[in-house]
């Protein structure tokens, strides 16, 4: 993926997650990711595995595809 992938997709998570009223700490219970994991995905700077991205789907309970579309 690219820097503006990566962007993308941190949007759609942080806009999941709050649209949930869930903080990054629960989050990071509900995955087992550290919340410097959660922030760094959120604003786009690192490129998270697909295993990671799957977690971060269940916790919000959404299916890895809506997670990937990043029209909202």
């Amino acid at each position: 993926m690219d820097k503006q992938l990566f962007l993308k997709l941190g949007y759609k998570i942080k806009y999941e997650r709050v649209k949930r009223k869930i903080s990054q700490l629960d989050l990071s219970l509900k995955t087992g990711l550290t919340t410097r994991t959660i922030s760094r995905i959120e604003c786009g700077t690192i490129d998270p595995k697909y295993s990671t991205l799957v977690k971060i789907a269940k916790a919000l309970d959404l299916d890895i595809e809506n997670l990937l579309d990043f029209t909202l």
